[in-house]
């Protein structure tokens, strides 16, 4: 236990944001840094439980109490190793994860939890600037050759295990840059790409091959996949966005979130002066209310929105833990996001159980106003209620409600087709057996386009888990780790 007192003389400090005004005038992340001296404290409160539930939250099965511990002894080198035993990318996680280990936190029964994900990001962000992250490619290759499709974490993080495994890895992205999601779906103020490009910079120097603007199903088939490759993985992602077909959504500036937000990176990436989808000068309404509605915010009042809203069916959840949802689940609770703070720092809103029932068009066809309704809770059915109706301005609507399951594009039917009944899950998700091989020989699945709609933690683990199975299908046997715990589950 690093400090026997540590939960009873420290109270819980995470780095400051820059001020509002500085950061919006940039897309850089929105933390300041945060001194040695205030970490090794919060390092110092974890209390080395008996039973740490923190690992029961995350599925990674990440070994918080022991480089919490280093952490505080100021043991950094051996910090970093105890952290990349289980997960490839801290880098990632430490910045956008919701920390459902820091949920069950045992301190968190009665106080505020360790500031987990703190430490675990100061961890790697020094490992990196000391030298530490190297590349690690396999002593003895195989001679097997492994197509992973898709290059979000889960993609990323089976990719970096089965070559280092001493397989041949080539990675399949659609997109013009590797990275899924995190590079494109994820602004820049929430994480900078440069820690994607100095990741993928140790991956190709250990190996892993990546393969850009391929859409596989049409560029290569499912049929030459397996050709090619003696085992696929299938980390696409659960990319099939939910609609929200109300009258008026023909209309031209209602947008997914996922049209939105990746135009705005490009122009980070130099690929335009401006987004094509510009929030400049305009009433924004963001329609929900979860992480990726905080990422249309954000991004909106960085483009000079004149005013932004934000709308989510739900009520407004509570500020603490309330008894339905107790200690270590995973709470929903009321967030003040980095963007959240932006809003109200610019006279926006954030406006709770409302429904959509139309946009309103101009004479060119163009959005100018959404019409609401005050919906009552989820057990009414979000029933409507008379006389709430009202109607606000809205030039540009972007829809981040979340997504419905993967995309059954040609790779999946083609595949379906080869695997009869029972490739699909009653979910509509890529069904798969305990090794992460789907009804197709030799093809397995990993993350949420198996999964469903989940966290990055999951993806990760997932990835390193399916790599497992992978590498035992090809060599009959594996010293991968497999790291989704007997007691883990699902906490969103």
């Amino acid at each position: 236990m690093a400090d026997p007192k540590g939960f009873l003389t420290h109270d819980r400090e995470l780095p400051a944001r820059r001020p509002v005004d500085v950061r919006i005038s940039d897309w850089r992340e929105v933390y300041q840094d945060f001194s040695q001296e205030k970490l090794t404290k919060q390092a110092a409160r974890c209390m080395d439980c008996g039973i740490p539930f923190c690992h029961n939250g995350c599925p990674l099965g990440n070994l918080i109490p022991e480089w919490n511990d280093l952490v505080y002894r100021t043991d950094w080198r051996e910090a970093i190793e105890r952290l990349h035993a289980t997960n490839n990318f801290p880098e990632f996680t430490g910045r956008l994860c919701p920390a459902p280990c820091e949920a069950a936190c045992v301190l968190g029964i009665n106080s505020d939890p360790v500031a987990i994900k703190r430490v675990e990001v100061e961890i790697i962000d020094r490992a990196f600037a000391e030298g530490w992250v190297t590349p690690q490619p396999p002593a003895v290759k195989t001679g097997k050759k492994v197509a992973v499709v898709g290059s979000g974490p889960a993609g990323l993080a089976a990719a970096q295990q089965l070559t280092r495994a001493g397989h041949d890895v080539v990675v399949f992205e659609r997109a013009d840059r590797i990275g899924g999601l995190l590079r494109y779906g994820i602004p820049e103020f929430k994480m900078e790409k440069r820690h994607i490009e100095r990741r993928l910079e140790q991956m190709r120097a250990e190996g892993t091959e990546f393969r850009t603007g391929v859409n596989v199903g049409v560029d290569i088939t499912a049929a030459e996949l397996r050709e090619q490759f003696d085992a696929v993985v299938l980390s696409g992602g659960a990319t099939q966005w939910r609609d929200l077909p109300a009258a008026g959504r023909e209309l031209k500036g209602v947008y997914q979130a996922m049209e939105y937000l990746p135009l705005s990176n490009k122009v980070q990436e130099g690929d335009f002066e401006k987004s094509p989808i510009s929030a400049e000068g305009k009433h924004v309404v963001v329609i929900g209310g979860g992480d990726t509605g905080a990422d249309c915010i954000g991004t909106a009042i960085r483009q000079g929105a004149k005013s932004v809203t934000q709308l989510e069916i739900m009520p407004q959840p509570p500020a603490s833990r309330p008894g339905s949802q107790p200690w270590p689940t995973f709470p929903i609770l009321f967030k003040m996001e980095s963007a959240h703070e932006e809003l109200a720092d610019g006279g926006g809103e954030r406006v709770y159980a409302v429904s959509t029932t139309e946009f309103v068009g101009d004479a060119e066809g163009n959005v100018r106003a959404l019409r609401l309704v005050e919906v009552e809770g989820p057990q009414n059915g979000f029933k409507p209620i008379p006389g709430t109706e009202r109607e606000i301005p809205a030039e540009l609507v972007t829809l981040s409600m979340g997504f419905l399951g993967p995309e059954k594009g040609a790779l999946l039917q083609d595949f379906a087709e080869v695997a009869g009944d029972g490739f699909y899950d009653a979910r509509g998700n890529v069904s798969r057996d305990k090794t992460y091989m789907s009804k197709v020989d030799g093809v397995f699945v990993a993350g949420d386009m198996g999964r469903g709609q989940s966290l990055i933690v999951w993806a990760i683990a997932e990835g390193r888990a399916a790599a497992s199975g992978v590498d035992r299908y090809l060599t009959g046997e594996t010293a991968l780790p497999y790291p989704i715990l007997p007691t883990a589950r699902p906490l969103v």
